[in-house]
């Protein structure tokens, strides 16, 4: 008999907020259920209900049709419930085999711990996996898709019954997530029930069984994967069709002149670059993993070393060696690792917002804190960030609104060059019309704008102008009125091709 998973009526408030409003719906072994909805719409708050994190207010949830409650995690886990969260649970400096077995690390006669049986059931684990990694390997040693494989793996040898993942696919290449999907089939073929929590629709059309729509904290509809489509999701997440929203936007109708220019730059993974940004411009990079654009961003921010080349504001040759200079210059960067490059998680943000300009905000050799709050507020207010205080760890926000507060803090900068890499990765689809529109508006300041995007749409929607980069170099530029599915793919494949791009 294969297990199931029934939630009943579950309701979960915070203050201000009521997170899960009478959530109901239904999973059964050997299927995966994916969970979409806006940031905020209660998927993530619904695990850790599930998991023991927190507690309901109203509800029940039952497990092969007997109702449980977990208060805390570890209780879970004995009842067969694993999470695999975005963030890693692992010790890097132990070894694979010892993160699998954590909870039962076999001990010999004289207490000591008994590796060799140890490393024997953990390759056995490994082995059916077919995984090319080894017991006695050191985790921090892998690559992030083969890190999470241990957590699976860590999960997986408990004999669960339930495993939810995460925004699983956030951090990982191509292959890297089609390795993922193949663990995950041979998980759903061993009957066990897969939560799957995910904003990219294409793997939702690729690996799950049912979808569940949540909005605002309530249920909507559970339907078949294979009986709907994405526009139909999308509309009943956040009630637009997706097209609306690139037509909808209030874009910059006066481009100035050229702002940035950069000029045979070459670093690490970047050949002989060279473009111009105009003000009030939004000037896209599209490429493949590994095409070179986030290296040329970091070259020209003075993060990655540049080895030559010449980077221009306003005709005027600037010396970046350190992000610093870069900032002084009026260039600023928000990163594609949001969470580890680009938030201080445990910090307010208030403090993430200033932290760019705190040497302003300092009066008499003491730091303003009146104006330092008024920085705060402005930036949250003029970005439409959502939190009840300026006190609020960023951490604790939504992928939307912790990249908001990103842009705050450059903005209170007054950069000229603003450059996003992978501005609305791990942001729902109503979260990402917001920062489209902000984009917009920054450029209506005449703020010159690049964006790096793997999402061809996004790339194509949001850009006045689009450069395409293959393994280093530039192999195209297009207007967006003349931009393709078709074009960019064959000029962002063009060195693999042979040149050939037409």
């Amino acid at each position: 008999m294969s297990s199931s998973l029934e939630f009943r009526g579950i309701t979960k408030a915070f203050p201000g907020v009521l997170a899960l409003d009478h959530v109901s719906f239904k999973a059964n072994g050997g299927e995966v259920v994916a969970l979409v909805g806006e940031n905020g719409a209660g998927k993530s708050t619904l695990l850790k209900v599930l998991n023991g994190d927190y507690q309901p207010d109203e509800g029940q949830y039952l497990i092969d049709g007997e109702e449980r409650h977990f208060k805390v995690p570890q209780e879970a886990i004995a009842a067969g419930v694993s999470i695999i969260y975005q963030e890693r649970q692992i010790i890097p400096y132990l070894s694979v085999a010892e993160n699998i077995f954590m909870e039962e690390i076999p001990v010999g006669n004289a207490r000591l711990i008994d590796y060799k049986t140890l490393n024997a059931k953990a390759q056995a684990v490994i082995d059916e996996f077919k995984l090319p990694i080894h017991a006695t390997e050191r985790v921090k040693d892998l690559s992030v898709a083969y890190q999470q494989m241990v957590e699976i793996m860590k999960a997986y040898r408990r004999n669960p019954k339930i495993i939810a993942f995460d925004e699983p696919t956030a951090s990982l290449s191509d292959a890297e997530i089609e390795t993922l999907f193949q663990i995950i089939d041979s998980l759903k073929q061993k009957g066990i029930i897969i939560l799957y929590v995910s904003h990219r629709m294409k793997e939702i059309f690729q690996i799950t069984d049912q979808v569940v729509i949540l909005k605002d904290g309530k249920f909507v509809e559970q339907i078949a994967t294979k009986e709907t489509d994405e526009l139909e999701i999308v509309k009943k997440m956040v009630g637009r069709n997706l097209g609306d929203i690139f037509l909808s936007l209030d874009r910059n109708d006066h481009i100035g002149e050229t702002v940035l220019e950069v000029k045979n730059l070459v670093a690490d993974n970047v050949k002989n670059v060279s473009f111009k940004l105009h003000a009030g411009e939004v000037l896209g990079f599209a490429g493949l993993v590994g095409a070179g654009r986030t290296e040329t961003m970091r070259a020209i921010f003075g993060a990655d070393k540049r080895k030559s080349g010449e980077i221009l504001m306003e005709g005027k040759p600037l010396e970046i060696a350190f992000p610093e200079d870069a900032i002084q210059h009026g260039i600023a960067l928000c990163p594609e690792d949001r969470k580890d490059q680009g938030i201080v998680a445990r910090r307010s943000i208030k403090d993430n917002i200033s932290i760019a300009v705190l040497p302003s905000l300092v009066k008499n050799g003491f730091l303003d804190f009146q104006q330092e709050k008024q920085l705060a507020h402005d930036g949250v207010k003029d970005l439409n960030v959502k939190t009840p205080s300026i006190e609020k760890p960023i951490g604790e926000l939504s992928g939307g609104n912790q990249q908001k507060v990103i842009l705050a803090r450059w903005l209170a900068a007054h950069p000229k060059v603003l450059i996003l890499d992978e501005p609305t990765k791990g942001i729902d689809v109503g979260s990402k019309s917001e920062i489209y529109q902000i984009i917009c508006n920054l450029a209506k300041q005449g703020i010159g704008i690049i964006v790096i995007s793997s999402e061809l749409p996004e790339v194509m929607g949001i850009c006045d102008r689009l450069i395409v980069m293959c393994q280093g170099r530039i192999t195209g530029e297009l207007m967006r009125e003349e931009a393709t599915d078709k074009k960019v793919l064959m000029l962002a494949m063009a060195d693999m091709l042979g040149g050939k791009a037409e």
